[in-house]
């Protein structure tokens, strides 16, 4: 029985509830630490039970939403079969995966050690600037907090270079695999890491030039470029799966290149409207302390 991936979807449901919670008392601190725990879930598998089973697991997901609406024994052009169906952990109930997840359990199954030690570097790195970029958006460097945030962001920043570094070393294989797209998977990949390496670059360029609204500016666009890259990406592909079954190639590309810039945007709306709400409360409070006097 897959009862890691059912699992993940009762997570999945009580994160959408905490996700509704935040939205209405504008405070999204449990939300984005309940995200952090199960990415965090999710990449340790990788690197505790191998590529292989964490691949599976990862596959299995879609495959509820992909075969929606197809008959046991109907395929469509974005789906393909794997030998002896170990690339997913439905048993017989799927026999159609996408067609890219079938090309990514078979390249690091199958695959040179190498290349799966990337991937395991390129999971540790990233998972650990995951986690040190929240607690320094939480935690600000002010006062006492100042010399561990610099020490946290040198850390942090190390572990996201290193992490994009292996990124686009697998990316660079990408030109090769139909079932990605080719060198718009590579190109796209690419691109990627452009958009979560560079807002990381500027957030450090704007600290060590003593701009700290600059720089906690970047962090924040930073901290969306990841959450997209990661978070954003898996969610477009529960959607454009299905909708897009017929065309081989699109829903993965769709992820590949608009989940950063994307996550990136939505950050910056929500740190407009955080500002925004500031503002307007400080305003509200001059007024009231004038009106008093």
């Amino acid at each position: 029985m897959p009862y890691e991936v059912l699992a993940f979807y009762v997570a999945l449901v009580v994160w959408i509830g905490l996700l509704v919670l935040a939205l209405r008392r504008e405070s999204y601190r449990s939300f984005l630490w309940f995200g952090v725990g199960i990415l965090l879930v999710l990449n340790i598998r990788y690197l505790v039970s191998g590529s292989a089973v964490g691949i599976a697991n990862f596959i299995s997901i879609y495959d509820v939403f992909d075969n929606l609406g197809l008959a046991s024994d109907e395929g469509a052009p974005a789906l393909a079969q794997c030998a002896d169906n170990a690339c997913s952990v439905w048993g017989d109930r799927y026999q159609f995966h996408p067609s890219w997840g079938v090309a990514f359990f078979d390249r690091f199954a199958n695959g040179p050690e190498l290349r799966n030690n990337l991937l395991y570097g390129h999971i540790f790195f990233n998972s650990v600037a995951f986690v040190l970029m929240h607690i320094q958006l939480f935690k600000p460097g002010t006062g006492s907090n100042r010399s561990m945030h610099r020490i946290l962001g040198r850390i942090s920043f190390g572990a996201v270079t290193i992490g994009t570094i292996l990124a686009i070393w697998l990316a660079s294989e990408h030109g090769s695999v139909e079932e990605y797209g080719g060198n718009l998977a590579m190109l796209g990949f690419y691109s990627m890491s452009f958009f979560v390496y560079s807002t990381a670059v500027l957030g450090v360029v704007t600290a060590r030039r003593g701009d700290l609204k600059a720089h906690r500016i970047w962090m924040i666009r930073w901290a969306g470029s990841m959450w997209g890259a990661f978070w954003l990406f898996r969610a477009m592909l529960v959607v454009t799966g299905p909708l897009f079954r017929n065309y081989e190639t699109v829903s993965i590309l769709l992820s590949i290149w608009l989940s950063a810039p994307l996550g990136i945007l939505i950050a910056e709306g929500f740190r407009r409207r955080s500002e925004s709400r500031s503002s307007a409360s400080r305003i509200k409070t001059a007024g009231t302390q004038t009106a008093v006097a």
